[in-house]
């Protein structure tokens, strides 16, 4: 083992005997990287990172994380959840498991407005296990149900672990070659981030409720038939509840709010309902809950900004471009690297907390995966729902330890309770890894394409080339040619003048050259490569290139 090696061990053994908090080994490690490794032999070096921190300021989208979470504290504390829960009773009666579908369809509007997966849990939790148990569900099928439904909350927009991951994936949410998913000016960002996790947790909601409605049917559990009146009742009483996540998600979706300025409204709109509609919390109130909100707000900010550090020394160390030439010695094809990385995610899940794992991991794996084919928004909600799922396994899983304090039960019966509703989250992980269309479809839809996203089929990492892509980007970049088409191309500012003689030939010679380019196929990046060195050294033209391939 490395001396690297070793001091990263040392430092986390340290941390952990001394009981520091997370902030404080992620600051360690990424120091001890960047300086043992000699990238930056003094720590005069390190005032790079200092700005790289400062420079997270500058990111408006950063200023969403706090607002949502006093959002979150204002709802948990005051009578929104009460009232969201009321309507998903009212609707749900007549059918088998009643009770346990309002309780995950509660859990989804609620992570639609809090943003958090614990508060959620809280949230809901608080209400309707009692009630549940009440109904006479077994109290581990309760406590499984509540705990899991509630880990919906980092994957139903907005969510503060998606916001987090647009500010650290390295290169943007691009289309990678051979997707057709950005609109014209092909941009994407947290807005299209945010509209590929709804098909994701409609999916997994739906398999929890789906085995609420099957326990139902097995147990014989009470139904109720609703008439119109009662439903009318509980939407008229719960309508200022109901009305935040329209507020929130339809501005942001219409574009009439940036996520940031939606997290703004959401403060402002829960404490205009909680303070003189419901009137469940109270001016003195507010000190107690900003306080307990600070205290998480700092610690996520803080987190964030010294895995600034790690993330340089990945930059540095060339992780990313090592990375991706170790999976082409392996020939990994998407479906492998893809289980693979679940498989990876899922054990990381257990040991760490979901932010932190984005920001270790995202600049790690992000390059990788884009090399593969993969497209980035896919990769982002494949890496969330793995994540979500930690939140149930030990020794880390938060979900677990929220659950056991609120239900007032030892953490072993937690763990036992959400064990089957686990096994079911992970059938939709699978559907979620390899059917992009979950994820994407919607995105694609609201940018005018086909919501029909296919599974990438490249063998190995092409990083931003394609087939015939790659050969084009040979043409670009092959500097006299490219030179040459440019100047024998007609001035796009007189489109209507006759074409000379040269001008005719050249484009007679690019139609040639397109067609012999059109029929390429690369199998490896390498082969890629070799063309573009040989057509910059002269060694050949882009005309041949059709009859080496």
């Amino acid at each position: 083992m490395s001396a690297l090696a070793i001091g990263v061990v040392v430092i986390i053994v340290a941390a952990i005997a001394l009981g520091e908090p997370l902030y404080v080994l992620i600051g360690g490690i990424s120091a001890w990287l960047l300086v043992g490794s000699g990238e930056y032999p003094d720590f005069e070096g390190l005032k790079t990172v200092v700005e790289m921190t400062r420079e997270l300021s500058d990111k408006e989208v950063l200023l969403a994380i706090p607002f949502f979470v006093i959002s979150g504290a204002l709802m948990s504390e005051g009578d929104i959840a009460r009232r969201l829960i009321a309507v998903a009773r009212a609707l749900f009666a007549p059918i088998p498991g009643s009770l346990a579908v309002s309780a995950v369809t509660a859990c989804v509007f609620f992570a639609a407005i809090s943003g958090s997966s614990p508060v959620t849990v809280i949230a809901i939790g608080s209400i309707l296990y009692p009630a549940l148990v009440a109904d006479g569900y077994s109290e581990r099928f309760s406590a499984g149900l509540l705990t899991s439904a509630g880990s919906l909350g980092i994957l139903i927009p907005p969510s503060i672990p998606m916001i987090v991951y647009a500010i650290i994936v390295p290169d943007g949410f691009r289309d990678p070659s051979g997707y057709h998913v950005a609109g014209p000016d092909g941009t994407l960002g947290l807005v299209e981030l945010f509209l590929a996790g709804i098909g994701p947790g409609i999916l997994i909601g739906a398999i929890l409720a789906g085995a609420a409605v099957f326990t139902g049917l097995r147990s014989r559990t009470a139904t109720s038939p609703t008439s119109l009146a009662q439903i009318a009742r509980a939407f008229r009483e719960g309508s200022w509840s109901l009305m935040l996540p329209v507020l929130i998600l339809g501005g942001i979706y219409t574009g009439i709010f940036t996520p940031t300025q939606a997290a703004a409204v959401s403060v402002a709109y829960a404490l205009v309902v909680e303070l003189y509609i419901h009137r469940s919390l109270s001016l003195r109130d507010l000190p107690r809950i900003l306080s307990e909100s600070t205290v998480l707000i700092g610690s996520l900010l803080i987190i964030l900004a010294l895995a600034q550090g790690f993330n340089k020394y990945l930059t540095l160390a060339e992780v990313g471009p090592r990375s991706i030439a170790a999976l082409q010695e392996l020939e990994l094809t998407p479906v492998a690297f893809l289980l693979i990385l679940n498989l990876l995610l899922l054990v990381v899940g257990c040991f760490m907390d979901i932010l932190s794992a984005i920001l270790i991991l995202v600049p790690l794996v992000s390059p990788i995966a884009f090399g593969l084919g993969i497209h980035p928004m896919h990769l982002a909600i494949i890496v969330i729902v793995n994540l979500e799922i930690g939140y149930l396994t030990p020794p880390v899983g938060l979900n677990l330890f929220v659950a056991s304090t609120i239900f007032r039960r030892s953490i072993g019966d937690i763990i036992r309770s959400v064990a089957p509703f686990v096994a079911l989250m992970l059938v939709g992980l699978a559907a979620v890894t390899y059917i992009p269309t979950i994820s994407l479809g919607l995105v694609a839809a609201k940018n005018g394409q086909s919501p029909l996203v296919p599974f990438p089929e490249r063998k190995l990492p092409m990083i931003e080339l394609g087939v015939p892509d790659a050969a084009r980007f040979l043409a670009t970049l092959a500097d006299d040619d490219g030179e040459e088409a440019a100047a024998a191309a007609p001035s796009a500012a007189d489109p209507g003048r006759p074409l000379t003689i040269e001008e005719m030939m050249a484009a007679a010679q690019a139609e040639q050259e397109a067609e012999a380019l059109g029929d390429l196929e690369y199998e490896t990046l390498q082969a890629v490569l070799e063309d573009f060195r040989a057509v910059l050294s002269g060694r050949l033209q882009l005309s041949e290139l059709g009859e080496e391939r």
